[in-house]
């Protein structure tokens, strides 16, 4: 069969293009996945308990964008949830984004916000120009909240010590002088409420759009007849890592069910310093379930897997670039999402960069029209 467009992953950026592509503008649609299901990363399920988890670790909606939390809104209902983190340092489980409780806490001191705002300027080292992770945190909080927070989890999390990282990673917190524990500002924060792998299943549901799992596509792409093809997976490995291997970073995630009903007190603790692992997630915290037991996830960084994070390193981005000059002198192929534009974009971003992209195909003027269902 003759396919106008094959589309390559079927996580958030290829999802998306094959339902509006689909539905709004006619064309047929292959969907391709290695992997044995829909979803991407976000991908959840029933574990053997019945309790829903998140194969391949926490993930958290929240947006600023009116318009990705319309168009998603077409294909699930929504459950408040506020995110908030704690971190296990010092024998304590304290707010991050460090704020005006974390200080306190941690140092038995008793500041008021403006009090607090005094103390991060004397503790903050002057740094000329930021350009690391580490000079980010040193720079707005000082060296010894950066070394009970970020340092420690930043080396396991990338594999290298922040003083070697972007400043974009550590810049993606915030530091705050009030009480608000949230994670998240955004004015959108929610889960869909029957779960990720449900809202992706409404959004492919559509005659023109046929899916093919457990299918590498190099395999058998010399079978396929299709007119424009969208590339979702590792840009390097579209071009046989012709210029070398993009770096990324990988997890490995170790599933547990407890005979407990409740096991910490939020859905995800940071434990910056101690043990392998960074974090625990406790999913019936982020999905609301009732169940007598309780499921949670460790995670632990390494360097080989399945590509999740790319490394932020001013070498990557100009490896990326190579990649990027071929990319655009590829005719009717189009690279979207994490892996194919080597970005550490949140599951919002790739939406609104899948959307963007499909209006620039349509010729369209605005996301408002984009949505539009």
């Amino acid at each position: 069969m003759q396919y106008d467009y094959v589309i390559v992953g079927a996580g958030f950026a290829g999802s998306v293009l094959a339902e509006r592509l689909a539905t709004q503008a006619g064309k047929t649609v292959l969907l391709i996945d290695k992997r044995p299901h829909i979803g991407g990363n976000a991908y959840d399920c029933l574990n053997e308990d019945g309790i829903l988890i998140h194969q391949y670790g926490p993930h958290i909606f929240h947006t600023n964008s009116p318009e990705v939390m319309a168009y998603l809104s077409q294909f699930t209902e929504w459950r408040p949830y506020e995110h908030r983190v704690l971190a296990s340092v010092d024998g304590q489980l304290l707010p991050i984004p460090i704020n005006l409780d974390t200080v306190n806490k941690l140092y038995g001191y008793s500041f008021t916000s403006e009090e607090l705002a005094d103390y991060f300027q004397s503790v903050g080292e002057p740094v000329e120009e930021i350009r690391t992770s580490e000079d980010v945190v040193v720079s707005q909080v000082g060296r010894d909240l950066y070394e009970k927070f970020f340092r420690g989890y930043t080396r396991k999390q990338w594999g290298v010590d922040p003083s070697q990282l972007d400043k974009m990673v550590t810049s993606r917190i915030p530091t705050r002088t009030n009480q608000d524990d949230r994670y998240f500002t955004d004015e959108f924060q929610c889960m869909p409420l029957h779960g990720y792998t449900k809202m992706f299943e409404k959004m492919v549901n559509h005659p023109n759009i046929h899916i093919l799992l457990n299918t590498d596509f190099r395999e058998i792409n010399e079978q396929l007849s299709y007119k424009e093809l969208i590339y979702t997976g590792p840009i390097d490995e579209y071009f046989d890592y012709c210029y070398g291997k993009l770096p990324y970073r990988s997890l490995r995630f170790d599933h547990q069910t407890l005979d407990v009903s409740d096991y910490q007190p939020v859905a995800v603790v940071n434990y910056p310093n101690d043990h392998a692992y960074t974090r625990i997630t406790e999913y019936k915290k982020l999905t609301g379930q009732e169940h007598p037991k309780t499921s949670i996830t460790f995670e632990y960084p390494q360097g080989e897997g399945d590509p999740y994070y790319p490394v932020p390193r001013p070498e990557n981005a100009a490896l990326y670039r190579q990649y990027k000059q071929l990319a655009d002198q590829q005719e009717n192929v189009h690279f979207v999402g994490r892996l194919g534009t080597y970005r550490y974009y949140n599951m919002d971003q790739v939406v609104a960069q899948a959307l963007t992209l499909y209006k620039k195909m349509a010729g369209l003027e605005s996301l408002q029209e984009v949505v539009k269902s």
